[in-house]
């Protein structure tokens, strides 16, 4: 088969498809990976071969310019339910969301990557969750289409929750911000628009079941497997800690994307250092500057892959992004995630304390105390571990990228066109 995998121009999600775009490669599949002209070079980073299409999007401009209003209640879909949305709430979310970002993320790509498609003939297409262009694609083409989840699914539960409430709309009320732009894209290449263009004729999902929202899609589950990308290990990683280890990451991609996360890095720094613990903070050189001093028991780094660092780590503390999340996940290390409701950080922050996996804090509300009481609890309470290694079990009896490619086969050979 060929396969085409298609992602907005972020390295965190295009690292996401990585071990599944590999097995299906290994299975003797042709596979590449389009996206926008800025990832041509992570995707030939990682051994897959690159299709640039359409332009880069200024998305990470219009983020760090407004930075302050990411936590706008027209664009926080944090809590995806029919009690909590009137039809204007919901509708007003869509247009911000689409307006804002899902255009400013595939306009610019959309119409190569059909060229693309069309030229070169796919039978699957597996897309980010963000990448509308690619099931905008696969239909212009006739391929066979699916989701690849890096999120909990606030993408398609509140596509649930919008439809619900549109379907209690008079006919003169009903307005579809996102099927009126994906529609009005298919309509120029003779194509009409359907519900698998949001949500795809299936779902991947790395996302582990105890932890995902009640998703109203078929969802295909499958292992998550961390991929860093390029990256060595240091010596110093050879030595095991003898007290405690505490990871603290700013996360790259988030870094990239807004100008940094929303943690005061120097001051946890700062608090983390007063604590019996060795300290690993992965954070970028302008954060270390603003430092008065180094704690004793702390090790700065610019980047670290972290599936090498968790295994011998203790608690680990993020911001909420799918990397760390996923890697803590595969490792058995209990979380404490610091975040603001923007995309579905604040839903996987509530997923790990829900689970009892972690704690979390609206980055807000944090504090010295609050982030060294944390830890410690993180440490001394052995539930919290415990809970991690059931999250861990889980994921394991997941089936592997590897183990899933026949199932993909057999979906492509029945939606295909």
């Amino acid at each position: 088969m060929r396969i085409l995998f298609s992602t907005v121009s972020e390295k965190s999600h295009l690292y996401t498809m990585v071990p599944l775009a590999w097995a299906l490669a290994a299975a003797g599949h042709e596979v590449h990976v389009a996206s926008n002209p800025a990832l041509t070079e992570a995707i030939k980073s990682t051994g897959l071969t690159a299709v640039s299409v359409g332009t880069d999007h200024n998305l990470h401009d219009m983020l760090r310019e407004n930075r302050d209003s990411l936590e706008n209640p027209l664009s926080d879909w944090s809590a995806p339910s029919l009690d909590t949305h009137s039809w204007e709430q919901v509708l007003m979310k869509f247009k911000v969301s689409v307006m804002f970002a899902y255009q400013t993320y595939n306009d610019c790509m959309v119409h190569e990557l059909i060229d693309y498609a069309r030229s070169w003939q796919p039978d699957l297409v597996i897309w980010d969750p963000v990448t509308y262009a690619g099931p905008v694609a696969a239909t212009v083409s006739g391929a066979a289409h699916a989701r690849l989840l890096w999120c909990i699914d606030i993408y398609s539960t509140m596509r649930e929750v919008f439809l619900a409430r549109l379907a209690e709309q008079p006919e003169a009320r009903r307005e579809d911000p996102l099927a009126d732009w994906l529609g009005g894209i298919l309509k120029r290449y003779g194509k009409e628009f359907d519900e698998s263009v949001v949500t795809g004729r299936w779902t991947i999902d790395q996302i582990p079941t105890s932890l995902q929202l009640p998703i109203g899609v078929d969802r295909l589950p499958v292992r998550y497997l961390p991929y860093n990308g390029p990256s060595d290990i240091p010596a110093w990683l050879h030595q095991k800690p003898e007290r405690p280890r505490v990871v603290l990451t700013s996360g790259v991609s988030a870094r990239a994307a807004l100008g940094g996360t929303f943690m005061p890095l120097a001051e946890m720094i700062t608090a983390l250092g007063e604590l019996d613990v060795d300290v690993v903070a992965a954070v970028p050189a302008e954060e270390i500057e603003t430092l008065a001093s180094i704690p004793d028991n702390t090790r700065l780094v610019d980047f670290v892959p972290l599936h090498a660092l968790l295994p011998s780590a203790d608690v680990l503390i993020h911001h909420g992004g799918f990397g760390s999340y996923g890697t803590a996940l595969a490792n058995a290390v209990p979380q404490f995630i610091p975040t603001i409701r923007y995309a579905d950080w604040w839903n996987k922050a509530m997923s790990i304390q829900d689970a009892g996996a972690g704690l979390a804090v609206h980055a807000s509300e944090l504090t010295a105390d609050i982030l060294k009481d944390s830890v410690q609890r993180l440490i001394e309470d052995a539930s919290f571990k415990k809970s991690a290694e059931r999250l861990r079990e889980e994921n394991q009896q997941t089936p592997t990228p590897h183990q899933l490619v026949a199932e993909l086969e057999a979906r492509t050979a029945e939606h295909h066109a």
